[in-house]
């Protein structure tokens, strides 16, 4: 017998692999961009919906990243239709390089920009030298040259759950940044478990606390209405419990 909520489950479920950008931006040494040009291409081989496809960061703090112009050459010709191609952008200078990627290439390669604050002031400081506050200023020029190139947009909260410098993270003060990022305009809110810290409770806590301020988004409410996504690391291998407690909420 199937029940309703077997039903709920069952319905299509949007993933975005970002293993291109946020996978290889901790490898000790920068990869080759050929390998990450086969990376890349096996994703989409993998009928994936998003490959997040590198970061427009200064080389000087990220060298890993740091041919991100010379990989979208290489994917000029070869971007399947089915498939959405993002990159990050730290701030106004990435939004212009990400800008210049696509009109090289004559065509939109990317369809999507991120951009990243946390919900841990002390993340935030140390990983972009800013506050919350500092961050989601800069997002201003960024989402309205994505509004004018008819570019999407996601917003990524890290330390959704907890902070390697603060630990525990109030599922309230993901909320918050959550409904900032909302009121900017952002298309999709990225709740990050950044150290794969998440486990059932813990995601249904948080999930709960966004959803209860930013309803998910469906035909019965404005266009407006942000997506939510779950954006998950299997660290100590609940990511799939935490896949499902989303799901039983409507995210997909």
């Amino acid at each position: 017998m199937t029940t309703a909520s077997d039903s709920a489950l069952s319905r299509p479920v949007r993933i975005t692999d970002v293993a291109p950008r946020d996978g290889l931006q901790n490898e000790p040494r920068p990869i080759p961009t050929d390998d990450k040009l086969r990376l890349v291409e096996l994703l989409c081989a993998a009928h994936v919906d998003e490959v997040e496809v590198t970061s427009f960061v200064s080389p000087r703090w990220i060298p890993q990243l740091g041919d991100a112009d010379a990989l979208f050459a290489a994917l000029q010709g070869k971007k399947p239709r089915d498939v959405v191609f993002s990159a990050l952008v730290p701030n106004e200078k990435g939004m212009q390089a990400a800008l210049r990627v696509n009109e090289d290439a004559g065509e939109r390669l990317i369809d999507k920009v991120s951009v990243f604050t946390a919900a841990s002031e002390t993340f935030s400081q140390r990983n972009t030298n800013a506050t919350i506050a500092e961050t989601l200023d800069r997002f201003k020029p960024v989402i309205e040259s994505a509004k004018r190139e008819g570019l999407l947009t996601r917003g990524y909260v890290s330390c959704a759950i907890a902070c390697p410098f603060e630990g525990a993270i109030q599922p309230d003060a993901v909320a918050n940044v959550a409904m900032a990022l909302r009121d900017l305009g952002i298309d999709e809110i990225d709740l990050g478990d950044t150290i794969g810290a998440g486990a059932r409770d813990s995601v249904a806590r948080m999930l709960d606390a966004v959803i209860a301020r930013a309803p998910l988004a469906n035909a019965a409410i404005e266009a407006q209405t942000p997506t939510i996504t779950l954006h998950l690391h299997d660290t100590f291998g609940r990511a799939g419990e935490c896949v499902r407690v989303a799901l039983e909420r409507g995210l997909r």
